[in-house]
């Protein structure tokens, strides 16, 4: 880490030192894949994401962020898409792997945080994160938002899946950096989520995802909200 100050990306690295490090906490959470994790017990898609592409969302080339164990990569890429899929997680990505072998279906994994993932500008079709956003620092939604466009195609689509306030605390911006820590996620209200998205997107469609218990081939939890957006 810089010892001194002289640009963005310094400023970023300083308070990320103020956090607990990602990648030895993500491998170490995906080491035991038995928990009592909800998306450890199924191996399907987001039913939000199934939706999308039902009602006519045809992506050719897709960036999953965070793709954990694969369920949606999988699922995009038995649609017909060509995947690129990075997490940060070795461990995630082992087990990602060993799923899409199983499946026979061909994903280019990237062990990457997406702030050093090197991709060429305006290449996807779509960008979609399920579970990586309410994870992030506050300083880091900035070159969030700015490399998810960076990675759009003019007219691109942008999908998320991230926590409301019935999965964890709506944790204040400059509390998560007093207290040194992001409590086990950020839950969003609506109006802060689209606050902060709202600017650089068109918000298509927003609601919460749906649970349904008789289904167990399709991940759905109600404590979080689906969105997907266009860039403006």
């Amino acid at each position: 880490m810089a010892q001194e100050i002289i640009n963005n990306e310094d400023l970023y690295e300083m308070l990320d030192g103020l956090l607990r490090e990602p990648e030895a906490f993500w491998n170490n959470f995906y080491k035991d894949r038995n928990k009592e994790i909800p998306f450890f017990k199924v191996n399907g898609p987001d039913e939000n994401l199934v939706s999308y592409l039902e009602n006519g969302l045809l992506p050719k080339r897709v960036l999953e962020i965070g793709c954990g164990p694969g369920r949606n990569a999988i699922y995009l890429a038995k649609m017909g898409c060509i995947v690129d899929a990075i997490d940060i997680s070795e461990s995630a990505l082992n087990w990602a792997r060993e799923r899409a072998f199983s499946e026979k279906v061909d994903i280019n994994f990237h062990h990457a945080s997406l702030f050093d993932y090197k991709f060429e500008l305006n290449t996807y079709d779509f960008v979609y994160d399920s579970g990586m956003f309410h994870h992030l620092a506050p300083h880091r939604r900035l070159s969030y938002v700015e490399t998810i466009k960076k990675a759009l195609k003019k007219d691109g689509h942008f999908g998320l899946v991230c926590f409301n306030t019935k999965a964890a605390a709506k944790t204040a911006d400059w509390d998560v950096y007093k207290q040194g820590s992001m409590n086990g996620g950020i839950g969003y209200s609506e109006e802060r989520l689209k606050r902060i998205l709202s600017k650089d997107f068109k918000i298509i469609e927003f609601r919460e995802m749906i649970k349904d218990p008789e289904v167990n081939d399709i991940f759905g939890e109600d404590f979080l909200w689906t969105s997907l957006m266009q860039v403006k």
